[in-house]
């Protein structure tokens, strides 16, 4: 969870232009609007409305991103997910080693059967990272998010429990290195 001291670092991470090219809002102009958000994870995590992980650099605990699970229904078993990183953390892993801790939550301790994710269709990093997850675009919205006066579709992806698991085993003997080898006790890092 974020704490109160990162919300300079949220406001680093939403006011990125490059960040929230294609996110669902336009990038922040102020630090009340990361406070907000701040509040506004904190009390949905309190009130267990959804899942939020602070993602923090392991030499100074300076948070770079965060994942979250949200809209979860548990008479239907799925949710959905979303995540934003630091641009200057681009292509190290990160997000993928973040996201199979939330996944592994999502389908473990939660039991969930399903988790879907809304992307910008342009978004060609965020679409890969999802792949590599074993996430399958199920759709397309056509014209669902107007941001800045500029109207965007979104693909929707789904990744259900047993692809998953499936995914996972092939990656493990294949030797291919899923990015967490060894766990925590809790599905944040």
């Amino acid at each position: 969870m974020a704490r109160p001291e990162d919300v300079p670092d949220l406001f680093a991470l939403h006011s990125d232009n490059e960040v929230m090219r294609y996110w669902s809002c336009a990038p922040y102009t102020s630090m009340a609007q990361a406070q907000e958000l701040f509040d506004t994870s904190d009390r949905g995590v309190r009130a267990g409305e959804f899942h939020y992980w602070a993602l923090a650099r392991n030499d100074d605990d300076r948070l770079v991103g965060h994942c979250t699970l949200f809209n979860i229904s548990a008479t239907h078993r799925r949710a959905e997910t979303g995540y934003a990183l630091a641009r200057r953390h681009w292509g190290n892993g990160y997000a993928c080693e973040a996201m199979s801790l939330v996944l592994d939550y999502a389908f473990g301790p939660l039991g969930l059967h399903r988790v879907e994710a809304d992307v910008d269709p342009r978004n060609g990093g965020s679409i890969r990272l999802l792949e590599r997850l074993g996430f399958v675009r199920e759709g397309l919205l056509r014209e669902r998010w107007r941001v800045n006066d500029e109207v965007t579709d979104s693909a929707m992806f789904g990744l259900l429990a047993p692809d998953y698991a499936t995914a996972t085993r092939l990656a493990v003997a294949s030797g291919a290195s899923r990015p967490m080898a060894t766990r925590d006790s809790s599905p944040t890092t």
